[in-house]
């Protein structure tokens, strides 16, 4: 990529990060819903269904993998509402490298998944969580994460350029919310009936969750599946990220 690329994508995050400062209630509202869910779900609802060992830390790695999934509404809706307010047709009608836009947008998203990654970390440390895998375990847990994130993140742009209006964002979330919790992240799939097992642990969601317990030492991790939880998620971007890219290409067109 050129210096001039570089330079226009550097503003383009700029952008975005301003934004923070300029509507802080959003920014810290997607950062606590995340920590209220995994309270919520340790004390007041968590049961941990089949889990052996302590349930916060099988519950942690799978909420810190829902969280980054969840993180695609809100890309979509960031990305539909620059276009119907016109933003992204007066960037792209500036002298201005191409993709510059996009790739502000996903600087910006993957620094904030960062901040939520490190919050939830750090609540679940205050509650009495460690790891069992030492610092190079955590940090493995958490490349492993924004790799997920990275990908959602482009199907996130490419759904959001396609719908174009925020009121369909909601559309979506019915189809998000469903997605998130038909996984392991909150129960083991030994509790489940065996066809649902199946289809649990067939999700890209559960693949990041169960080697991200692996890689913490955690209930529930199964070292066999970290390559699943890599091939998935570069596989999502092999599509998303050419199919974003097109169709920002052919607005206006």
């Amino acid at each position: 990529m050129s210096t001039y690329a570089l330079t226009d994508s550097w503003t383009m995050t700029r952008r975005e990060l301003a934004h923070w400062a300029r509507q802080p209630v959003r920014v810290v509202v997607g950062l606590v819903f995340s920590v209220m869910l995994l309270l919520m779900f340790a004390y007041l609802i968590g049961g941990g269904r089949g889990v052996t060992g302590d349930y916060l830390d099988y519950l942690l790695p799978g909420m810190l993998a829902l969280t980054m999934a969840f993180g695609l509404e809100s890309t979509m809706l960031a990305v539909t509402q620059d276009l119907n307010k016109g933003v992204i047709d007066r960037f792209r009608s500036m002298p201005m490298a191409d993709g510059a836009v996009l790739v502000g947008r996903a600087a910006a998203d993957m620094l904030q998944s960062l901040l939520g990654l490190v919050l939830l970390i750090g609540v679940a440390f205050g509650l009495g969580w460690r790891t069992h895998a030492g610092l190079g375990g955590l940090l493995g847990a958490v490349g492993l994460l924004l790799l997920f994130r990275f990908a959602m993140l482009w199907i996130g742009i490419h759904l959001g350029l396609v719908a174009g209006k925020p009121e369909l964002v909601q559309a979506v979330q019915i189809l998000v919310w469903p997605v998130g919790f038909l996984s392991n992240a909150l129960a083991a799939p030994e509790s489940m009936p065996a066809w649902l097992g199946t289809v649990v642990e067939w999700n890209p969601m559960s693949q990041t969750a169960t080697a991200v317990r692996d890689l913490l030492g955690s209930p529930g991790g199964e070292p066999g599946h970290l390559w699943a939880a890599v091939v998935w998620p570069l596989a999502l971007l092999a599509v998303f990220f050419p199919l974003a890219v097109r169709r920002f290409a052919r607005l206006g067109t």
